[in-house]
């Protein structure tokens, strides 16, 4: 039986308690992940300021190298996971199995988190905004143009408590470790694999171990790191993001309700971009906070919302070892049937009609023995006042919404993506303007086409860091 155990500042640590992590199909035991508690979190940070001391021991420029070679390791090598090994394929079927994520959408998934790790220098490049390294190591320096500037560091490490749902998500901490920063990871219970394995490939290619701690665990074990830690980042529904809004210690990553706008210039082509439009709510089975929730138009709302619906609603499960498997399995109990129960009585409202049932031939609901699915969803929301108009789920859904054009940006609320198909140079403006959209996106570009040189909801250089106002004195003539 593969044991994982809990790592506190890169030694491995046996419980008592353990979880057991099952495949969601078949309910084998595929590994029992050690537990850790509050109590052993609270202890331990009392040692995060060595995290970081260590880490400034090593050059920025070094550390980029390491992550290259992590890159490499992650993708491609057999690593040590617990008392076994992990190869690459083992890895992406086991999250998998454990998750509900087809497989190829974990390898795909490991390209990009190799990815982002190969082109680490571009990245921190872009997020310092070409920044001297040595300013984020010695707290103060002079940029290009001379000038002094302080950097000083919020906190020694940063604590991440993650998400069973989607694995791209562990992109956002993977330039922490070159900033000098060390990590507290918190593992979603389904999904302990990515934590573990990049862990290992960055300890192999030469990053230090006393800079990393995991603790899986319940609950408690995730109030805890958001607790004990200077610096945090969690991923939860819409409460949790309400919990923590103006805390400035916690960065809390919600639902993106990411949407597609068309202008009144544009939207009378609407049928040029329904692949763009497809692919942004069905891509990665509509699990990312940046796949399409909402469609907005002033006009043609009904036709758009056929027209997905004809290319969307005949999408059906497929098991998750075919690689053209598109949905994600719900591996939780009752939350599939739950979510359909939500929409079923949000379509009663007389301005909401859902257009997928007749292209469907089935119910939306699938269930199995073990595992639920959600087929493609898409309604159209005549009056953008409808909850429904601005709701996000974790399979692919969509509201098309009827909304003039003056009144689009103040009615979509929060936004993490925003697509704009517009070339008007008034409505672009506008768009720039709006305060409530995250990620713009002006012209024919997909929600889901992501640009990793730019900051994904809140740049890390801003949580980690605060820019201070410094001098420092000449020293005296001898």
């Amino acid at each position: 039986m593969l044991e994982i155990p809990v790592i506190r500042w890169g030694k491995p640590y046996e419980s008592l308690e353990k979880d057991d992590v099952v495949h969601f199909e078949t309910g084998e035991v595929l590994a029992q992940v050690h537990q850790a508690n509050g109590g052993l979190i609270k202890v331990d940070m009392r040692k995060a300021p060595n995290a970081r001391k260590v880490l400034c021991e090593i050059p920025i420029p070094d550390l980029v190298e390491m992550c290259k070679k992590a890159a490499d390791l992650y993708l491609n090598a057999e690593l040590p996971l617990g008392n076994g090994t992990q190869t690459p394929e083992d890895f992406y079927r086991m999250q998998s199995a454990t998750t509900g994520l087809p497989e190829h959408m974990c390898a795909s998934n490991m390209k990009k988190n190799s990815f982002v790790l190969n082109n680490m220098a571009e990245i921190l490049d872009a997020l310092t905004r070409g920044l001297p390294y040595d300013i984020l190591t010695n707290g103060f320096g002079k940029e290009e143009r001379g000038v002094m500037v302080s950097y000083q560091a919020n906190a020694p490490v940063l604590g991440m408590v993650l998400p069973s749902n989607s694995p791209g998500v562990h992109t956002l901490w993977m330039p922490v470790i070159p900033m000098q920063v060390g990590l507290v990871l918190k593992p979603g219970p389904q999904e302990p694999w990515t934590p573990y394995r990049m862990y290992e490939a960055f300890c192999q290619a030469g990053v230090p171990r006393e800079v990393f701690s995991i603790y899986p665990g319940g609950p408690e074990v995730g109030a805890a790191v958001l607790a004990d830690c200077e610096r945090a980042m969690i991923f939860g529904g819409t409460p949790t993001v309400e919990r923590y809004h103006g805390n400035p210690r916690v960065q809390a990553h919600g639902p993106g309700f990411s949407k597609v706008l068309f202008g009144d210039d544009m939207v009378d082509d609407w049928e040029q971009y329904i692949d763009l439009m497809a692919d942004s709510v069905l891509v990665n089975s509509g699990r990312s906070c940046i796949s399409c929730s909402g469609i907005w138009a002033s006009r043609h709302g009904k036709e758009i919302a056929e027209a997905l619906a004809e290319r969307l609603g005949p999408v059906e499960p497929l098991s998750p070892t075919d690689p053209n498997a598109p949905l994600a399995a719900f591996t939780l109990p009752g939350v599939a049937e739950a979510m359909n129960a939500q929409i079923d009585e949000g379509c009663k409202v007389g301005s909401v009609t859902e257009v997928t049932e007749k292209h469907r031939g089935g119910s939306r609901l699938v269930q199995q023995e073990r595992c639920d699915y959600l087929r493609p969803t898409v309604l159209h929301c005549s009056d953008p006042a409808a909850e429904m108009a601005n709701t996000e789920y974790m399979f692919p859904f969509v509201s098309v919404v009827d909304c003039p054009q003056e009144k689009m940006i103040k009615s979509i609320g929060q936004t993490l993506v925003a697509s704009g198909i517009t070339e008007d140079p008034t409505f672009s403006r506008q768009l720039l303007d709006a305060t409530n959209i995250d990620r713009l996106n002006i012209g024919a570009v997909k929600t889901i086409a992501l640009n990793w040189l730019q900051p994904h909801e809140g740049n890390i250089v801003d949580f980690l860091f605060r820019a201070r106002a410094f001098q420092n004195s000449p020293p005296p003539a001898h």
